[in-house]
């Protein structure tokens, strides 16, 4: 079993409703793919590379799951088309119903077409990064060896020396729709965790 840390976006209505409706959906169907153990807080957070777009919703999920970084992937792309993202036509860093990307998964590095981990700009990207430290700030970077924190904080002294930046780029919200989705898929997680035997404050 691996840890995988799945970062989420989304910035259209989907299926299932309005952005934080999807990433709530989105979380409990991932829970389907292992044990969600971690779950951070919902952040709205600027657009990047791309400004005419609405700003994004973005969180990220810890997953321990039995599957390979290439079924990980497959996995995570269809449940994307089923809130109907459809990645063929989409614009470059442009608006989307539901982004899922493999931000780490354990101490793997994979570099094969298609399928990058750690995530290739992980370290370039505040909206994943802040999430991912609130959840797992010691989780490291294979690459570099450094922590989620360190990179975390390596990136914003880079930032604001960036006359552009604001203080609104990455800003938590509250929401009732995602702290409750996040809990149940948490929930559920822990109770098959528990039924197998394992301590669920132990992961």
């Amino acid at each position: 079993m691996t840890v995988a840390y799945i970062g989420l976006g989304a910035n259209l209505p989907s299926p299932a409703g309005s952005p934080e409706a999807t990433l709530a959906a989105a979380v409990k169907r991932m829970s389907e793919l292992g044990q969600v153990i971690a779950c951070s807080s919902l952040y709205s957070t600027a657009p990047v590379g791309y400004a005419e777009q609405p700003r994004f919703l973005n969180a990220v999920v810890g997953v321990e799951t039995h599957l390979g970084p290439r079924e990980l992937l497959l996995a995570l792309l269809g449940i994307e088309r089923e809130f109907g993202r459809d990645r063929a036509s989409a614009i470059v860093n442009g608006p989307r119903t539901l982004d899922l990307d493999i931000l780490l998964c354990g101490d793997l590095m994979v570099s094969e077409s298609g399928l990058e981990i750690p995530h290739p700009r992980l370290a370039e990207r505040e909206f994943a990064l802040v999430p991912l430290n609130e959840i797992a700030p010691d989780a490291r970077d294979p690459r570099s060896g450094a922590s989620v924190k360190q990179l975390l904080e390596k990136l914003r002294t880079g930032l604001s020396l960036n006359s552009n930046q604001t203080t609104d780029e990455v800003v938590a919200i509250e929401s009732d729709c995602w702290r409750a989705g996040g809990s149940r898929a948490h929930a559920g997680s822990d109770n098959a965790r528990a039924s197998a035997g394992v301590d669920p404050n132990h992961s």
